[in-house]
């Protein structure tokens, strides 16, 4: 199946001439009307996908006697194996590289997916939690963490492949799940350990699973209702409603923007429609909460979570998170609708009830006090337009250089050299380009370019995201800036030899939801840190995205 883009407009020509106010104009108008304009087949790719992991999971739930048949489907999708079964193998899909960010969606033209393939091969680059932990720490892969992934995904298919499941069989996963973690945090977080890790803990200690389980699933709408608590957030749903190839009105897209093409901040319609979002993220889990048996409050906050991750997926967005909007789905269901009277006070595990106040009170309060020391993944901060992010630039194509590190994927500017004359596929490249600076934060590029360029007219530069360097240099990204930034900079400075000032990254952390400044730096490549500074919101709001320079 073809995923290749869409070829940039050909119309268009000089595009290596042209300097960041040009660029940046063009593909933000035309972003405006045409997304990132993928063909029809990209979509279908995800579409397959899912059915890929619906299969799976009926295959896996099959090795229990009498489930998993399509016929009699409604009585054993409530069965506790099968949800265990969905979370085991939804855990063991996303850590290897088969969900969120894989595939044209997730910014993976070729190859579609490249985590599982990383993970197994010593020498790659990896980011251990603790640099100098014995066995376990350096920056490249060794034999150790590669049988320890090998290990895990065994005790993945150990554990599907029997009629029932015990603390035997969920031990191992859980183990090797934070040995794997400490090796390289990159599959930590890749095993999504806020959710379908989460959800795996509980299995294995908890008294009642299915209480400890409706703690974890309300934890992650309430959460993701907070961190929309922030003047970024009216950004994201316009960026991603334009994204949507479903719609077609060129005029209703325009609407999304207060005037285009002059002025590309949030119209009033997308700002009700992100309210509206914040209201359903709140709204489902302060609902479900109180249900304790079956009647209207246990359908009006269903009625929420349907609204809500049916709207995520009707966008059909960036990052490709439909498997983990699916399970979501599917978990409120089978937790609330068919199991609506047990009690969340039912965990009957101290020691698990002390995870949880950790993992879901603990953890994601301090990510959003000090988001520069919890994983926005972790804090349960999904897709508010308040992420750490990053922009490395290469200088007179030194971005090679990374051709010397063993990588499973290359980064998308060079994935589209593979479908796109070299003049097209810039062209092409800079939609993503268009996408980040479109939102708050990313406009922060703009304003910082002339320092970290040092003069160096920007046609001289290539211009990555931090997004595609984490996905080609670790394996495996999903937003998470902190896989992109100083520590990554570090782990490849010796294999690639960048000379001063041939590499130049922004590394720009979240806002507190306290805080009304971004925390900005500048880094070199071989010299490390350069300058820093915060930007304030509200000047990073009067920029346009094409602004180059301090006004």
């Amino acid at each position: 199946m073809s995923t290749q883009p869409v070829a940039a407009d050909p119309a268009i020509t000089g595009w290596s001439d042209k300097d960041f106010t040009e660029r940046v104009r063009i593909a933000t108008n035309a972003y405006v009307l045409q997304g990132l304009d993928y063909p029809a087949a990209a979509y279908v790719f995800h579409a397959v996908k899912l059915l890929l992991l619906a299969a799976g999971w009926m295959f896996w739930v099959r090795f229990t006697p009498g489930l998993g048949t399509l016929a009699g489907f409604t009585p054993w999708v409530f069965e506790p194996i099968a949800f265990q079964k969905a979370f085991l193998w939804g855990c063991m899909f996303e850590v290897m590289g088969l969900g969120c960010m894989s595939g044209p969606l997730g910014l993976k033209l070729w190859p579609p997916f490249t985590a599982g393939v990383h993970f197994l091969w010593p020498g790659t680059v990896k980011l251990p939690c603790f640099p100098d932990l014995p066995y376990l720490g350096g920056t490249r892969r060794t034999l150790l963490d590669v049988t320890l992934y090998a290990l895990l995904l065994a005790a993945f298919v150990n554990a599907l492949t029997r009629p029932a499941i015990g603390a035997w069989h969920l031990a191992p996963i859980v183990l090797l799940v934070v040995l794997c973690g400490l090796g390289d945090r990159t599959i930590f977080l890749a095993a999504r350990v806020e959710h379908h890790f989460a959800m795996i803990v509980c299995f294995l200690f908890a008294g009642s699973w299915i209480a400890a389980c409706k703690w974890v699933q309300l934890a992650i709408w309430f959460w993701a209702g907070v961190s929309k608590l922030t003047v970024a957030f009216g950004y994201v749903v316009p960026i991603m409603t334009a994204n949507n190839p479903l719609l077609k009105n060129p005029e209703l897209r325009k609407r999304l923007f207060r005037s285009y093409p002059d002025d590309l901040t949030p119209s009033l319609l997308a700002k009700t429609m992100a309210h509206a979002g914040t209201f359903l993220e709140f709204a489902a889990p302060l609902t479900l909460v109180f249900v304790t048996h079956d009647g209207p409050l246990l359908w009006l906050g269903m009625t929420f979570v349907v609204l809500l991750h049916g709207f995520i997926l009707s966008n059909l967005p960036l990052a490709a998170v439909f498997e983990w909007n699916v399970l979501s789905v599917y978990a409120a269901f089978f937790l609330f609708v068919g199991h609506p009277t047990v009690s969340l006070f039912d965990v009957g595990s101290v020691p698990l009830a002390l995870y949880l106040v950790v993992a879901l009170l603990v953890l994601p309060v301090l990510g959003n006090v000090a988001p520069r020391r919890v994983s926005f993944l972790v804090a349960m901060r999904y897709y508010a337009g308040n992420w750490a992010w990053n922009a490395w630039l290469f200088r007179d194509g030194s971005h090679e250089k990374l051709h010397r590190l063993k990588r499973a994927g290359k980064l998308l500017l060079e994935q589209q050299k593979r479908f796109l004359p070299a003049e097209q596929a810039q062209q092409a490249d800079a939609a993503f380009l268009a996408f980040r600076t479109m939102h708050l934060q990313g406009r922060i590029l703009g304003m910082l370019l002339p320092r970290m360029t040092d003069g160096v007219p920007f046609q001289r530069w290539t211009y990555a995201d931090g997004e595609t360097v984490a996905g080609s240099i670790l394996g495996w990204n999903f937003g998470e800036g902190h896989l992109a930034d100083e520590r990554l900079i570090d782990s490849i400075r010796e294999q690639c030899g960048f000379e001063d000032g041939e590499l130049r990254v922004i590394c720009v952390e979240a806002q507190p939801i306290l805080g009304s400044t971004l925390h900005w730096r500048i880094v070199d490549g071989k010299r490390g840190q350069l300058a820093e500074g915060h930007a304030a919101l509200s000047d990073l709001a009067r920029r346009k995205p094409w602004d180059c320079g301090v006004a």
